[in-house]
């Protein structure tokens, strides 16, 4: 995309422009006013212009795909280490990569340490890993990730750069967009490539109601967030053949606007997408004493209650603990529903769980085409029963310790 345009039949090249640039982006050069990819879009130089020439023109530019080839992953670092969802993006970037003939390579960022997660990364059949580290980049400040990132891509110009859609992802992966005057598209859920290169992001939209096919046909590189817990894991591969490039990071990459007084860990609690047990309370459960129960079954079992959307929409639960399309995608050991029934937008995020066991008195209920045990009965009668004999066996397990 190009969006700076310079009237040249107006412009006489003051440089007044060139001077109010907080980004050194724009040089005066033979053919007029040029602007570099350092531009972030502020205005500034539109509006100091003395002249009017320069105006916003937001039209696609096509660029030469075979100019940018490849997979760039954005490998985020949570406490020192490499966050799940990045290992999710490898292997199904490897996938992808077979279909065109693409390699996949991974940017990392941080502090002292992630040189050794990055090598961490080519056990997993990475091709490159481009490290950048200093002492300065340990703690998320998102322009100076962004400029490091923007750094790689300009030189190495993939064709997709994948990015995982948590807190440090959503804020980071526009920036990146911008930057590049690109597209971008968020909390995919599934992903595809045709011949000729362009990626196919699918996501749900309308509020889960369809799933939209999505493509970038002009612009490079093409950037998508992809949820966690709804892509395979990458395997390690036995001969990691790939190599770690450790590339410079310079005072520019680390000026920031943004001050870091002090940090404090927090105690991490752990997530619905990484949780083991989940018992969800779908429209059926219809009170606060049906939620009550399917919490008590949750708690006894050691696992975590969700809700399906119309609980959160009627103030039972929160969007953290929703899953759908339009909350969260989960993937249990075992995952129990109470009163669901079993919508597309429900079922395709949860679908992949190792056990699941539904609880609906319909015995039309489209949930039990899903799940690999059906109890077709009243919920009020069975939750309790089932907490019942949670707690006894963990009573049990106790007391053979104690032995």
């Amino acid at each position: 995309m190009e969006f700076l345009t310079f009237d040249k039949d107006i412009c006489t090249l003051c440089g007044q422009c060139v001077d109010v640039c907080p980004f050194g982006a724009l040089k005066i050069e033979k053919q007029g006013i040029t602007v570099g990819d350092t531009c972030r879009m502020c205005g500034l130089c539109v509006r100091q212009c003395p002249e009017k020439a320069i105006h916003f023109e937001q039209k696609a530019n096509e660029v030469d795909k075979e100019q940018w080839k490849d997979f760039l992953i954005f490998a985020e670092q949570e406490q020192q280490e490499i966050h799940p969802v990045v290992f999710e993006l490898i292997g199904e970037a490897g996938k992808l990569a077979k279909k065109a003939g693409y390699q996949v390579n991974c940017v990392i960022a941080g502090g002292e340490g992630t040189q050794a997660n990055a090598r961490r990364l080519l056990q997993y059949g990475v091709h490159r890993v481009y490290v950048y580290e200093d002492k300065n980049l340990e703690y998320f400040r998102a322009d100076c990730y962004t400029d490091v990132v923007a750094d790689c891509i300009a030189a190495t110009r993939p064709s997709s750069v994948l990015i995982g859609a948590t807190e440090l992802g959503r804020s980071l992966a526009p920036r990146l967009s911008t930057r590049f005057h690109t597209g971008l598209t968020a909390d995919c859920t599934q992903l595809d490539i045709k011949e000729n290169s362009d990626m196919i992001q699918i996501r749900p939209a309308f509020g889960g109601n369809i799933m939209a096919q999505i493509a970038i046909a002009k612009s490079r590189p093409q950037f998508a967030t992809v949820r966690y817990r709804v892509m395979d894991r990458a395997q390690k591969v036995e001969e990691p053949k790939g190599e770690v490039i450790v590339c410079p990071v310079n005072e520019k990459m680390l000026s920031s606007r943004i001050e870091v007084l002090s940090s404090e860990i927090l105690e991490k609690k752990k997530s619905l997408e990484e949780e083991e047990i989940i018992v969800v309370a779908g429209r059926g459960a219809q009170s606060e004493i049906g939620v009550s129960l399917c919490r008590k079954l949750a708690q006894a079992l050691g696992g975590q209650l969700a809700f399906t959307r119309p609980m959160v929409e009627n103030g039972y639960g929160d969007t953290a603990h929703q899953i759908g399309l339009s909350g969260r995608t989960v993937r249990p050991k075992l995952i129990i529903t109470c009163g669901v029934s079993g919508a597309i937008q429900f079922t395709s995020c949860m679908n992949q769980s190792e056990c699941i066991v539904a609880i609906n008195q319909n015995p039309e209920a489209q949930i039990f085409k899903t799940a690999h045990y059906c109890i077709t009965d009243d919920l009020y009668q069975v939750v309790p029963r089932l907490t019942e004999l949670a707690v006894r066996r963990k009573e049990e397990e106790k007391d053979g310790l104690s032995l």
